[in-house]
């Protein structure tokens, strides 16, 4: 990997700590090169000039949010690079709030900042009415006369590629957008006790967040960014036309992934890391065909699979066993997809394989249908856990009667399923994380929310309390679900859910290898 060409620090005992990476770099920094790299540029490509795609839904839900913070100025940033490790940085990726409110996606905008000001009008109003101003602030393109142009890994245009302007991101977005040196100042202004409050989503940027401490004084601070936070969260809840769109999208890329997977499956077989030749092959093609995963896939082959998150994907795929995949890609705008399936190694289920497979089929089935307009959220999970609980009883597996283990103070079915059956989906896989409970687990479900069903069984390979025949088996079945006017759109739905359908799939795909 190449390496930074920062300018010479202090050398010898006294150097800085923080400089001692620079110690293996061969920095060119004379008069003459300096004078000579940044001379004799021809004008860089013109910029597209066009509007992004969701300029309108991002204005309309800017409006929304301020109007609920009448008089107080709000900060949403983007976020920094965050270190790998040593001197090497994760790709960036914005904070799903700032995303959701400017339309950036991808790599876009480290740094920045965007600021929605209440507006003092002609007649005095102060902003109280939650009139607001929007205003993105970002670190420019800089010049190829300065030192960053050429020695800056991090921001510099010789290493990273040229950044936007400001009138790239201004037509881009929709959003005026000013330098980021000129942030403090425009967050100071008639900011204190007795004028303008200032509130930052907390966790996201250490540095805007400590100007803002500098900044006020007030003791419900934390208070008013805990609900910024939850604002910008339950802003998610219903998904606009634009947001179901790239959902849509991304379930499309994540099919593709799972007909890829399921091609390469003899391969998985034949690697002595099968599992890990499952998780490069989505990744593979969640980069190719979108931003990245939207998670780290779970590929959990034979017992693994009974682990929730299994995340190491360092095992064998063998033949006669399940092998449980949760993947979701991630588009350029960074919305996510969240499906599983489990899938027979061989193409084939096993007579108990196929027993589980169809209740946790049955269990989603059932959710399915409660997962309407007038329902509760909390009724998704619950229609799941009636099948989930009445099949184990059939089996002989409870300790007691299904009713006793679904009441409150049973729950012994939950040995096998101790995750929820749904969560909300669209810029963060637990999408609106932050939303009050009342708005979440106990809202009344609405068209337009998109959320997962996702019902389970897992036996683990040393549990005595199950007979032989179940241990090590694990099966999730998960699928995204649009709320419509009149009932739900399975957004997932061409990924086959039903064995029969499953083993179809599979033995098409295999043959046309």
């Amino acid at each position: 990997m190449t390496t930074d060409v920062r300018p010479e620090t202090t050398q010898g005992d006294n150097q800085d700590l923080s400089s001692r990476n620079d110690n293996r770099s061969q920095r060119p920094d004379s008069a003459a090169f300096r004078s000579f790299i940044t001379s004799g540029w021809g004008p860089r490509p013109e910029t597209a000039g066009a509007p992004g795609p969701a300029v309108a839904q991002t204005a309309d839900r800017r409006a929304r949010l301020a109007a609920q913070f009448p008089g107080e100025r709000l900060v949403i940033p983007a976020g920094t690079y965050k270190p790998r490790s040593n001197d090497t940085d994760f790709r960036f990726r914005p904070h799903s709030a700032f995303a959701h409110l400017t339309g950036l996606g991808a790599e876009q905008e480290p740094d920045a900042v965007l600021v929605l000001d209440p507006v003092t009008g002609d007649d005095g109003r102060d902003g109280r009415d939650g009139t607001h101003e929007a205003v993105l602030y970002m670190r420019p393109l800089a010049g190829r006369d300065t030192a960053e142009f050429f020695s800056d890994s991090r921001y510099g245009e010789f290493w990273v590629g040229a950044r936007p302007t400001l009138e790239d991101l201004e037509r881009l977005t929709g959003i005026r957008t000013a330098h980021l040196d000129d942030l403090s100042d425009a967050l100071a202004k008639d900011a204190g006790p007795a004028g303008v409050g200032v509130v930052v989503v907390p966790g996201v940027d250490a540095t805007v967040e400590a100007v803002v401490e500098e900044i006020r004084a007030a003791e419900d601070a934390g208070m008013r960014d805990d609900a910024l936070a939850e604002a910008l969260s339950e802003l998610r809840l219903i998904k606009d036309a634009h947001e179901v769109e790239q959902l849509r999208a991304a379930v499309a890329v994540t099919i593709e992934g799972f007909e890829q997977i399921v091609r390469r499956l003899p391969e998985a077989v034949s690697h002595r890391r099968g599992e890990r030749v499952i998780e490069a092959t989505f990744l593979a093609h969640a980069r190719q065909e979108g931003n990245a995963v939207g998670y780290d896939t779970i590929a959990a082959a034979g017992a693994h699979a009974t682990t929730l998150h299994w995340t190491d994907n360092d095992g064998q795929v063998r033949p006669g066993e399940l092998v449980l995949i949760d993947a979701g890609a991630e588009v350029d705008s960074l919305y996510t997809a969240d499906v599983t399936r489990t899938l027979p190694v061989d193409g084939t289920f096993t007579e108990v394989q196929r027993r589980v497979y169809q209740a946790v089929l049955d269990a989603a089935d059932a959710a399915f249908a409660v997962a309407r307009p007038g329902s509760l959220f909390r009724e998704v999970h619950a229609a799941a856990m009636q099948v989930i609980a009445a099949r184990l009883a059939e089996w002989g597996l409870l300790p007691v009667s299904a009713e006793e283990s679904l009441s409150t103070d049973g729950q012994q079915h939950r040995r096998w399923m101790v995750h929820g059956t749904s969560h909300h989906l669209g810029l963060d896989v637990h999408d609106c994380a932050q939303a009050r409970r009342e708005l979440y687990l106990d809202a009344v479900i609405e068209p337009g929310m998109v959320f997962t069903i996702e019902p389970g069984l897992y036996f683990k390979i040393d549990d005595l309390l199950v007979p032989a025949e179940y241990r090590g088996i694990g099966v999730r079945i998960e699928d995204d679900v649009l709320v419509t006017a009149d009932g739900n759109a399975n957004l997932s739905a061409a990924l086959p859910r039903r064995p029969d359908e499953v083993e179809a799939w599979m033995a098409r795909l295999l043959a046309a290898r």
